[in-house]
């Protein structure tokens, strides 16, 4: 039975607007919304009243890049549909926008399927698929047609890891004009990775084992380069290019002069660049590992550029790239050789709380919050209005938050399923108190209601940020 809620006394946030109103919700949207206070507001009834004065009532969060379950490096990311999701739901996401495998020789449907057949019946929150290309051919590209068709509207294509998913200019190339034919999203990795696949050889023949050497041959250059040429590939094909996880200075430079041109080229970056750096890399010991992630950590001077870009809008997006590994059995299988540790930092949870703080610091506004988090995925990946916004129609995903509230980050009280925070320590201002996914309780006042299962696959339309 569908429960009608009223969320009552809060601001309500979103990209565009900040508003004291009442939120009415009923079979799974959001009905109206109206001044607190207000004639119409006052003669609302429903089954269930969240009272929200002294919050903001702000949409579920969108993490437009996850890895639940993906393999890599001889192991698999620790998280799985059931627990990265609920892990979202803690802090505030809503909808994941995961990505399914194609293994070379193989096709995309088959990739795709395994990947249905992880979160089906296991997610606690609404999730959609990317695809990832890793064998580019007659066979595949056809493919691609039939999965816009089917709401896999985005697919990602790798600059870097020869041998694995590695795609060279010419794939590259055809992919983006397919994707300017049938509507699909190129995403790309761009890092030249033949380069930095020497560079990692002449580093382990130098000795050079230790965690932080990842980040120094993963140069920022070679992101700059790869980025500089995956835009002038999209030129060529005609198509539309968003980056994912641009973490240097560099990098974001080609995408400010690309979009200067008017070019349809879009930039990610993560919290893990906003707030990490290769200080972190270099932790005593073998505690860098922790924090190896492609792209790498850059030095701390590289972040200012980074928030310059989140607000002027040369990056639209902040999503995690979450993609955990424990550090006890999987970072550690790279102890004497740091191109064998598993790349990838769980944040899934913390992605919305540590963009809040950037609020409390100046950084950024509160609808550009809301914008970067929520609504520009939404739009970006062909969810918008259903995700990303509180109006009349839309999903009633809304998250209760608690501006005022502290919290410290910490293995110890979070829930995503891995033995390490890469924040330990870290204390912030802002917190997740109730979390509504289509209408139902994920959350209710910090205590988990949800349930695997209730979140459903979300088909998606392409791109509706070109417009």
């Amino acid at each position: 039975m569908s429960t009608r809620t009223l969320i009552r006394g809060g601001l309500v946030v979103t990209a565009a607007d900040e508003v004291h109103a009442d939120v009415l919700i009923d079979e799974g949207r959001v009905v109206a919304l109206a001044a607190h206070g207000s004639d119409i507001a006052a003669g609302w009834t429903a089954d269930r009243v969240i009272d929200a004065t002294d919050r903001y009532v702000i949409p579920g969060g969108v993490d437009a890049h996850t890895h639940m379950e993906l393999p890599f490096g001889g192991t698999f990311a620790s998280d799985t549909f059931e627990t990265g999701t609920r892990a979202a739901a803690w802090g505030g996401t809503t909808t994941i926008v995961d990505f399914a495998v194609q293994s070379v020789g193989h096709g995309l449907r088959e990739g795709l399927d395994a990947w249905y057949a992880k979160a089906d019946g296991n997610c606690a929150i609404d999730y959609g698929f990317h695809m990832i290309m890793s064998d580019v051919n007659e066979s595949t590209l056809k493919e691609m047609d039939r999965l816009v068709q089917e709401g896999i509207t985005s697919f990602k294509l790798f600059m870097a890891y020869p041998g694995v998913f590695y795609s060279d200019d010419g794939q590259i190339l055809r992919a983006m004009q397919r994707g300017a034919a049938d509507g699909g999203l190129i995403m790309m990795h761009a890092e030249n990775g033949l380069a930095i696949d020497v560079l990692v050889e002449q580093a382990l023949a130098r000795g050079e084992t230790d965690p932080r050497y990842h980040g120094e041959v993963r140069k920022a250059l070679l992101e700059a380069e790869a980025t500089h040429r995956a835009i002038q590939l999209a030129r060529v094909a005609g198509a539309p290019l968003y980056v994912v996880h641009v973490s240097a200075q560099e990098a974001v430079a080609e995408l400010a002069a690309a979009r200067d041109m008017g070019l349809p080229v879009f930039g990610e970056t993560c919290p893990q660049y906003l707030f990490l750096s290769t200080d972190n890399l270099a932790e005593p010991g073998f505690e860098g590992a922790k924090y190896v992630c492609s792209t790498p950590l850059r030095p701390k001077e590289h972040q200012a550029a980074l928030w310059r870009g989140l607000r002027t809008n040369d990056l639209q997006v902040v999503s995690t790239d979450h993609c955990p590994f424990c550090f006890v059995g999987q970072k550690e299988l790279g102890r004497d050789d740091f191109s064998k540790i598993p790349n990838g930092l769980p944040g899934v949870e913390n992605r919305m709380d540590l963009l809040h703080q950037a609020v409390v610091d100046g950084h950024i506004s509160r609808r550009r919050w809301i914008e970067i988090a929520c609504a520009t995925p939404a739009r970006m990946f062909g969810l918008y209005p259903q995700k990303g916004t509180i109006a009349p129609g839309a999903d009633a995903d809304i998250v209760v938050y608690d501006p005022h509230a502290t919290q410290v980050l910490s293995a110890e009280t979070h829930h995503m399923n891995v033995d390490y925070s890469a924040y330990e320590g870290k204390t912030v201002t802002g917190q997740v108190e109730t979390v509504l996914s289509r209408g139902d309780l994920v959350i209710d006042h910090r205590t988990y209601v949800g349930r695997a299962g209730h979140g459903s696959f979300v088909p998606r339309s392409t791109c509706q940020y070109l417009n």
